[in-house]
């Protein structure tokens, strides 16, 4: 047991270590600012300048840590950080994390031999593997904040993870645009599910890591098979960005193994930026079976749920952030999560790198590095308030049934600019200009391009309109 009174030698023996063993500027910039404050019993203290500094020693540099403090103070070492705040509050204590990401059990797999096809008299030997669910542990309910841009999407979440496979939620299907929080919401429902039934193999892939798998199985004889043996082993399969599954050869293989999975009631998440009806390249079979339980589309936070937002990831960091900088932030930044989280964290890093108050007119200057001043919001009102103005018409007149030239082609060129300016999905689009369907939608936008293509007057409606609308993209 090493005394109390020894911190700063224990510290000083544990950088001695480290030293030895990381990159000269990876420690001066990671390990030199880190202040030893005490030592009870088994348990130091360092002080870190701020909980993003704190964050990366524990993402980066965790199992370091515990190495080195385990072969100083021995069996039992714990860590604690310090953080202090930019204002003038106590200081805020984290422990160090001993959280890991979920783990899978061990399942067997059938596998033939690589040589020669597999013939009624070759059996498959079992193969004993541990699948990672590769979730990510800060991607939880707790994490994700509530709002109406989301709710619909949290509340089908929770319901799943009480009884996966067992809901009309199968497949749930996730989408909208950058940054709404898709992914963090399917990582969610995977590790809520396998904190409540452990048993179950829970897998997150991407699309495109599917995709490549499944080339890589068809280059290798018979781990086509294995491929598709290995998939049939799990409970929650989610895939995300499920549109850049566009390959026939992917989308057959993922055909047979969502047959398979759905029949045998497992759950099954996907994510996309855009509505099942919009996925380009896919076979009409896949389609209609990711149509068979819940779309949700994620829209753009509002308001409250911004702030709200704000407010949730300071406390995480563990700093202290005026309401008026909060509010700010909620006023000046509307188009997604991503970018309102990342101008946070970046500002965080201004004050704390460049020992700054956190105050509002720091805030606009990293804001002004992310978001031009001059930048509006560009929705789908501000689409039909500038088709209405260039054609001297009301939107009331917009969204109505009249069936006038002139109004039909203000309507259908609304419609083309939501889908190339604002990549809309159609169901959107449709609901928002005047309760139209999707098939309308896409028949409106496919008139505006050839009417582009062969009417010279038309053509200068769309680019005139385009150009109004070009300060605000």
């Amino acid at each position: 047991m090493v005394e109390q009174n020894g911190h700063i030698a224990v510290w000083n023996d544990c950088l001695r270590i480290i030293e030895q063993i990381i990159e000269p500027q990876k420690f001066n910039t990671w390990f030199k600012p880190i202040k030893p404050i005490s030592l009870v019993g088994s348990t130091i203290t360092v002080e870190v300048p701020s909980d993003f500094f704190r964050e990366y020693l524990e993402g980066s540099y965790l199992d370091l840590l515990k190495k080195t403090l385990k072969r100083v103070i021995g069996e039992g070492a714990q860590l604690v950080y310090n953080v202090p705040v930019v204002s003038k509050q106590p200081a805020m204590k984290y422990p160090s994390s001993d959280v890991t990401s979920p783990t899978n059990r061990p399942v067997q797999i059938a596998t033939y031999p690589t040589e020669g096809n597999p013939g009624p008299f070759v059996f498959p030997g079992l193969k004993r593997i541990s699948i990672n669910p590769r979730l990510n542990p800060v991607y939880n309910f707790a994490n994700l904040v509530t709002g109406e841009c989301n709710r619909m999407g949290i509340t089908a979440g929770l319901s799943i993870s009480e009884k996966p496979g067992n809901t009309p939620f199968n497949p749930l299907f996730i989408f909208g645009g950058p940054g709404l929080g898709k992914t963090h919401l399917a990582q969610a429902i995977g590790l809520s599910i396998k904190e409540k039934y452990p048993e179950l193999i829970v897998l997150y892939v991407t699309g495109n890591e599917f995709k490549n798998q499944y080339v890589n199985a068809t280059n290798v004889k018979n781990k086509l098979t294995d491929f598709l043996a290995f998939y049939s082993k799990i409970d929650v399969l989610i895939v995300d960005d499920i549109h850049d599954l566009a390959s026939p050869g992917a989308q057959n293989a993922f055909f047979s193994i969502f047959n398979h999975l759905h029949e045998t009631g497992k759950q099954l998440i996907f994510t996309s930026d855009r509505a099942p009806v919009d996925l380009q390249n896919f076979e009409e079979r896949l389609l209609s079976r990711m149509k068979w339980g819940l779309s949700i589309e994620l829209s753009r936070p509002e308001y409250k749920t911004r702030l709200e937002m704000l407010r949730a990831r300071a406390f995480r960091e563990g700093i202290s952030i005026s309401d008026d900088v909060l509010v700010y932030l909620a006023n000046r930044i509307k188009s997604n999560f991503r970018e309102l989280e990342g101008t946070l964290i970046s500002l965080i890093a201004h004050a704390t790198f460049g020992r700054k108050e956190i105050t509002t007119e720091l805030a606009a200057k990293v804001a002004g590095d992310l978001v031009s001043e001059d930048q509006k919001e560009m929705t789908i009102d501000k689409v039909q308030q500038t088709v209405c103005e260039y054609f001297n018409i009301t939107r009331e007149t917009l969204l109505s049934k009249s069936r006038k030239r002139q109004i039909v082609q203000a309507r259908q060129i609304a419609m083309y600019m939501c889908r190339q300016m604002l990549n809309c999905s159609l169901v959107t689009i449709g609901a928002e200009l005047g309760g139209k369907d999707h098939a309308t939608v896409m028949h409106a936008c496919s008139t505006v391009s050839d009417l582009m293509e062969t009417d010279k007057t038309f053509r200068k409606y769309v680019s005139d309109i385009e150009k109004m609308l070009a300060p605000v993209v």
